[in-house]
């Protein structure tokens, strides 16, 4: 639809109707207007999944790797289908806008949302991003880049003030922004809750003056969810969209400004033409009919997908993949072994159809000629598991699950769920037929049948004052408390918890009931009712998986973390592995030396015994085919594709950047030195160096054909020639860097491109890698500068094993 046709729109409507449209109905959509032909339009949380209008398990989502994982692949086109798979889910949940892909880079591993985001580096952030951009945007779905810009870390993150200078702001921070809005042209950008420099980014002119007037953004700017603080400053600004709704600080406040005259009207007509146009991309405007969407199977997708991220980050003596045909007993050992773990904390979580664990993938995959025995040998998390199908009865139903009262201030019931799981979130809404504003308390109910004896653990997890009754017996009668001043947020990320023990015997029957009572003036309602069966003490458990791993031929033991370490809210605190992990793994390996471990992590962990261990196999939060992906690249019926990402320490400390602000303020004091450009500076040796990643072939690299001399601002092309020198058809990335020794401070190397090529065993191949011009380039006294003269292209497959050396000098 023409700009003037929607311009003419704008101009039908009155003030009041213009403004209403600028803030969100409700939580997760934007108000119709029958006057410019405007149906509702849906928005949703992203980016492993699409998670509709409900956080709840009843409306479950594809979960796809976490962003880790698929920058992982370093796969372009594998980016796409996955944007394109998410573009049929959100179709098929009534989903316009997907609040995804997150292109913050991972400034520092303690960065708490680390997972989230794709990478330390700009060019293969950009890349991937836009890729998954335009996978999203072909099904004719918005997708949303956030979080504009340097929202890196969670810590104070409403509040906080990045303080970064030019020159990293525009090489490191904007550089993904910039390449996703001329490359892939994303429909929305959304203000992120942080200052820059002083100013908070709803506000910032950076959204007026480089995102729309020097890069030709002609979409919608959203603010993150109650991101918006003022009403002149953001009114006159950058900013369209202020969510959620529908109190902000605009709506009323927004209409009196302009009557006053202090927000220009045009302004706001602006503003209104940017959702309009939005709305006739998403097929909002006058009964239009959204694109089809021919997506692939989605397992089919995402088991793939999870493979193609795996990084095998050492293979000693060939011990993957594993020879199935001399093995008869396979030990699956570990905390992630039978409860995988695919998500991070946060608006980023989904509640996936099923999830595949390592432990059932295997066996699957191993089928009856291999015993497979499991110990889960130590915990990794603090609060229990969510109560589920398996243990509880809806006494109102009869079914598996729990029943949900809604009940008002005086308990007097006022609607009622049946729900699948303990884990219980309501943001913005109880139902359709619930008012929000009535509901005093939420009481769940399940009868727990022990299936033996022991001491059962029952608890809650959650902000506020909870009641926890067995039989009409109280345990837990109280408030938990979260610490003083925290993100909203942690209440589910995070929460307070109290924990209680019943004895029953086996086939005992009692009624679980547990009452929350809400807060008026909460942003939602979310809790757990926990319960686990009785459990070995952690020294027996730990014993007994040492010795299923000595009568095994072999050991994969799958440790990691879990949304309690890694999670939007709150930055993370230490790279240890969580509980004993660590101690597992040494009396695993002094039990059974052929032991593979799988890191399942979506950020990077310590890994104190890496050089102990013969197979080391990075996983990410790799989406809910993680187990029969895993069983795939175990056995080799799929080569493990992924080359690192980020570079993983070897220990906490320098030369890694804090996420904590000082007095509000967190100094990006590092400047352009950032992840290898941090550790190649200081001299120090990290676990794995970025691009790492071994498969399951050898390649030789024979040379290159790379230009001795480009202009200024030109392009340039090298000409690869690898040979697969080993004995299986295999994926090969090839990593151009550049250096260069001059008067202008540059990071040792930084990457210039890449490109992927596969080959035959003994195939001999040729791949061209592009090296934009903006490559050669840095940004100082307000412009993109070209520093003349030689530069050297190294090239490789890895920052580490970069064996071609070749000169090119840039002229003016």
């Amino acid at each position: 639809m023409s700009t003037a046709d929607l311009r003419a729109r704008v101009r039908a409507l009155s003030l009041e109707q213009k403004v209403r449209l600028l803030t969100g109905a409700d939580f997760w959509s934007l108000h119709p207007e029958p006057a410019a032909g405007l149906r509702r339009v849906v928005v949703s949380d992203g980016p492993v999944g699409v998670r509709g209008e409900a956080f709840d398990e009843r409306s479950t989502s594809a979960n796809t790797p976490s962003p880790t994982s698929l920058a992982a692949s370093w796969d372009v086109e594998l980016a796409h289908r996955v944007g394109r798979l998410l573009a049929a889910e959100a179709r098929r949940k009534g989903v316009d806008v997907l609040l995804a892909p997150t292109v913050n880079l991972h400034r520092t591993p303690y960065g708490g949302r680390h997972f989230e985001c794709f990478s330390e580096d700009p060019l293969l952030t950009g890349e991937i991003g836009a890729a998954y951009v335009r996978g999203v945007q072909s099904g004719g779905v918005a997708a949303t880049v956030k979080h504009f810009v340097a929202n890196d870390s969670e810590t104070d993150r409403m509040t906080v003030d990045a303080r970064v200078d030019e020159r990293a702001l525009r090489e490191l921070y904007l550089a993904p922004f910039e390449h996703i809005v001329r490359e892939a042209g994303p429909w929305l950008v959304m203000a992120a809750y942080n200052r820059v420099n002083g100013t908070t980014m709803t506000e910032h002119a950076m959204i007026e003056e480089v995102l729309r007037g020097e890069w030709g953004f002609d979409g919608v700017v959203i603010s993150d969810w109650f991101a918006t603080r003022s009403t002149d400053e953001s009114g006159s600004g950058g900013l369209d969209l202020a969510m959620p709704g529908p109190e902000s600080p605009w709506g009323q406040q927004l209409v009196d400004a302009v009557r006053d005259g202090r927000v220009a009207e045009s302004k706001v007509d602006d503003k209104v033409l940017n959702l309009l146009r939005l709305a006739d991309r998403v097929c909002a405007l006058d009964g239009a009919e959204p694109p089809a969407v021919d997506a692939e199977r989605p397992e089919v997708v995402l088991r793939h997908a999870a493979a193609a991220g795996f990084v095998l980050a050492r293979n000693d003596d060939d011990l993957l993949p594993l020879n199935t045909a001399e093995a008869r007993r396979v030990a699956v050992l570990g905390p992630n072994a039978a409860a995988a773990r695919t998500l991070g904390g946060g608006s980023a979580s989904v509640f996936p159809p099923y999830t595949v664990s390592p432990l059932d993938g295997l066996r699957a995959k191993l089928g009856g000629d291999v015993e497979v025995v499991h110990a889960r040998g130590v915990r990794s998390t603090e609060l229990l598991a969510p109560a589920s199908p398996e243990l509880v009865t809806d006494p109102e139903a009869g079914e598996p699950g729990l029943a949900v009262r809604f009940l008002d201030a005086d308990r007097a019931p006022i609607g009622t769920e049946h729900r699948n799981s303990g884990k219980l979130i309501w943001m913005g809404s109880f139902g359709p037929d619930v008012p929000v504003e009535a509901v005093g308390f939420v009481e769940v109910r399940g009868v727990l049948r022990a299936t033996e004896a022991g001491a059962h653990r029952i608890g809650v997890a959650g902000a506020g004052h909870f009641t926890l009754a067995v039989d009409d017996r109280p345990l837990i009668d109280g408030v938990l408390e979260l610490p003083g001043g925290p993100d909203p947020i942690e209440a589910m990320v995070r929460p307070p918890h109290r924990t209680a023990e019943v004895q029953l015997s086996a086939g005992q029957e009692v009624e679980v009931v547990l009452t929350h009572r809400v807060e008026a003036d909460a942003i939602g309602t979310t809790f757990t009712l926990g319960l686990e069966n009785p459990a070995l003490p952690e020294e027996d458990e730990l014993a007994h998986a040492v010795e299923l791993a000595a009568s095994a031929d072999v050991a994969v033991l799958v440790l990691g973390t879990s949304d309690e370490s890694e999670s939007e809210g709150f930055d993370r605190d230490t790279l240890a592995l969580p509980g004993r992990q660590d101690e597992l793994v040494r009396r695993v390996i002094a039990a059974n030396p052929r032991t593979v471990v799988v890191v399942n992590s979506g950020a990077p962990v310590l890994l104190p015994w890496a050089q102990e261990v013969p197979a080391v196999l990075l996983s990410w939060f790799p989406g809910q085919e993680f187990g029969n992906a895993l069983a795939d690249v175990l056995t080799g019926d799929a080569e493990p594709g992924g080359r690192l990402p980020v570079t993983w320490p070897a220990a906490e400390g320098e030369p890694l950047p804090s996420p904590l602000p000082e007095a509000g303020a967190l100094d990006y004091a590092e400047s352009i030195h950032i992840g290898h450009r941090a550790f190649e500076r200081s001299g120090i040796e990290p676990a794995f160096w970025f691009g790492h990643g071994l498969g399951y072939t050898t390649w030789a690299y024979q040379g290159a054909e790379v230009p001795t001399a480009i202009a200024t601002g030109e392009d340039l092309t090298a000409r690869v020639r690898v040979r697969n020198s080993g004995l299986r058809p295999g994926r090969e990335v090839v990593q151009v860097y550049l250096s260069r020794e001059g008067e202008v401070e540059r990071p040792a190397h930084w990457l210039a491109g890449f490109a992927a090529v596969d080959a035959e065993p003994g195939e001999e191949a040729e791949v061209a890698v592009r090296v934009p011009a903006r490559a050669f380039q840095h940004h100082q006294d307000g412009a993109w500068r070209t520093e003349t003269g030689s530069f050297t292209i190294h090239i490789g497959r890895s920052l580490a094993d970069l064996p071609i050396e070749a000169e090119v000098k840039v002229t003016e």
